[in-house]
């Protein structure tokens, strides 16, 4: 599971999103914030941020030689669609195994777990948001095939554009997030206006 800013704020105030946290397999920094506060304590410091929104081209660009495939599931219809369909062309030998926007209710889940393990895909990209992606990854891990489910957030829409990407040396020092609070404010306030400074009261108290 990736976890940021807004991911350490929520694991403070939401017992059971903690609880989800500390049941995933791999965790890993999604947010740049999280390496710089890593920085600031005792004991290994995290070395580099892990975006998802890189790591599904880094899948993406490796799995064109290995031949495994994804299945995208999140975002409405449109983006979904469109991410689709850019991933094919940045990669074209990648191989996309199924996909479908993220709106359903609770009785389609048997069904959507059966297309999944039809469509055989080695790993699901599945961007739904927190914290449904996390209560859907775990509540399907035993039923799904898949080698591997990935929560993945907004990143259908880095791929398509919807969403911007900061300049490469807002990147590098880990301040992205200034970015997207500026590029998309409606949408965004109140996650880093709020969640950030949230998150790094409960980083420093440590309790």
């Amino acid at each position: 599971m990736d976890v940021n800013g807004h991911g350490l704020s929520l694991a403070r105030t939401d017992e059971r999103y903690r609880e989800m946290v500390g049941q995933a397999d791999i965790i890993h920094a999604d947010g740049g914030f999280l390496v710089t506060l890593s920085r600031w304590f005792d004991g290994a410091a995290i070395p580099e941020r892990s975006a998802t929104t890189d790591m599904l081209h880094d899948f993406a660009r490796r799995f064109e030689q290995t031949g495994h495939s994804f299945y995208l599931l999140g975002g409405s219809e449109e983006v979904n669609a469109l991410c689709a369909a850019e991933l094919r062309r940045l990669y074209p030998r990648l191989r996309i195994a199924g996909r479908r926007n993220g709106y359903f209710k609770p009785e389609d889940e048997a069904q959507i777990v059966a297309e999944i393990n039809a469509a055989k895909p080695d790993v699901v990209w599945l961007g739904l948001g927190k914290p449904k992606e996390q209560e859907v990854a775990l509540r399907w891990r035993d039923q799904l095939q898949a080698g591997w489910i990935v929560t993945c957030g907004g990143c259908f829409n880095y791929v398509t554009g919807h969403y911007p990407r900061a300049p490469e040396w807002m990147q590098r020092n880990n301040i992205e997030w200034i970015h997207r609070l500026v590029t998309n404010p409606r949408k965004l306030f109140w996650r880093y206006a709020v969640t950030t400074p949230h998150a790094l009261f409960v980083a420093l108290t440590r309790h």
